[in-house]
């Protein structure tokens, strides 16, 4: 790769001398220290999965999304994940629209190197059926305008919009069990991307025939510098990827000394990303809460209430009706009595009509 990305900034001999002798006394021309980053700011999208990074006069756009693919034969239980980048001409006049560049294709090649041999991210996790069905990352970076220092700029772009994504919960069912359901978001909540670590890009500029360090170079110091280092690292100080372009060769200790300082930078890097992530999902969970209608909720609960309530009424005279059929049952077979009872009764009722026409038939032969 160039020195530095494609920048169509033309400086006088002059303004070249001037950065260079600020820098032999530790001044920049923004005011900075040789070692010190530039405001960084991390915003989200409405959509999961989208982020925009603003460092300094440097912004980045990151889009991604992921689709169902067959595997790779040698990864039958890996999913996929690219990198594709596209320079605005309103970045700078020297983007060209259409066709991506040798610039875009470096800086992409950059930010996939870091997060690839890394693993940042679970590719096993991506597996839906293996060697059959696997979901692919792709990770669209937009280079919306160029103050310097785009390296950086999208591989934090990058992380961000990866923490943020959520792809669809999959489930596998049928008779033969390869049957494959997508559920949508509304029915299952989607699955957020397994990530182990964040491998974050420093970019060192090397100045003049001192080769003076400074870190996050601006589009004009890019253009006076001679070669430039990224090294990309975690918060655990490992080195996940490290890139030389332009220039002399730098000397061991000069590296080392950029690693230390890298390792401190992708801490802070990494603190604010977290951090910015964390208060995206606390507004996500609100808006979730608010997309549900309280008033449907009551009537339902009051529905399952009037339901169990005339389950209980049914119940209670269902066990009423019994126990008055029982009650009935009871009495009858009490005035049933023995058969001694029984013939008694008969007898007794016979006996007035005996007594009557006996009295009757006296009362003839008298006369």
């Amino acid at each position: 790769m160039e020195q530095r990305l494609a920048n169509s900034l033309i400086m006088t001999v002059n303004e070249k001398k001037f950065i260079e002798n600020a820098l032999v006394s530790d001044i920049r021309v923004d005011g900075r220290r040789p070692f010190d980053y530039r405001n960084l700011t991390i915003r989200f999208g409405s959509e999961d999965g989208s982020s925009e990074v603003q460092l300094g006069k440097t912004q980045v756009l990151a889009f991604v999304t992921g689709q169902l693919v067959q595997p790779y034969r040698d990864r039958p239980n890996e999913g996929t994940f690219a990198i594709y980048t596209e320079f605005s001409p309103m970045a700078d006049p020297s983007f060209e629209p259409g066709r991506p560049g040798d610039s875009a294709i470096e800086l992409g090649r950059i930010v996939d190197r870091g997060l690839r041999e890394s693993r940042a991210v679970d590719t096993e996790s991506l597996c839906v059926i293996a060697g059959k069905l696997v979901w692919s990352i792709r990770i669209d970076l937009h280079i919306i305008d160029n103050g310097g220092n785009l390296v950086d700029a999208a591989n934090i772009a990058a992380l961000a919009a990866l923490s943020t994504f959520r792809r669809p919960e999959c489930t596998i069912g049928g008779e033969d069990g390869q049957e494959l359901t997508v559920h949508p978001p509304d029915v299952r909540e989607p699955l957020p991307l397994i990530m182990h670590h964040f491998p974050v890009a420093v970019t060192f500029g090397f100045i003049g025939k001192e080769n003076i360090v400074v870190i996050d170079p601006t589009h004009y110091e890019e253009e006076v510098m001679g070669g430039s280092l990224t090294a990309t690292l975690n918060t655990n100080g490992d080195v996940c990827a490290i890139q030389k372009a332009g220039g002399d060769g730098v000397l061991q200790s000069v590296i080392m000394q950029c690693l230390r300082i890298a390792s401190v930078k992708a801490g802070d890097i990494t603190s604010k990303i977290k951090s910015a992530v964390e208060s995206y999902n606390t507004q996500r969970a609100l808006r979730k809460i608010k997309r549900h209608n309280p008033s449907s909720a009551v009537s339902n609960a009051a529905k399952h209430n009037e339901e169990s309530t005339q389950v209980n009424t049914e119940t209670k005279s269902i066990q009423q009706s019994s126990d008055t059929n029982t009650s009935a049952s009871t009495h009858d077979v009490t005035n049933i009595g023995s058969p001694e009872q029984q013939s008694k009764t008969l007898k007794d009722a016979v006996k007035p009509k005996h007594k009557k026409r006996k009295k009757s038939t006296s009362n003839a032969n008298a006369s």
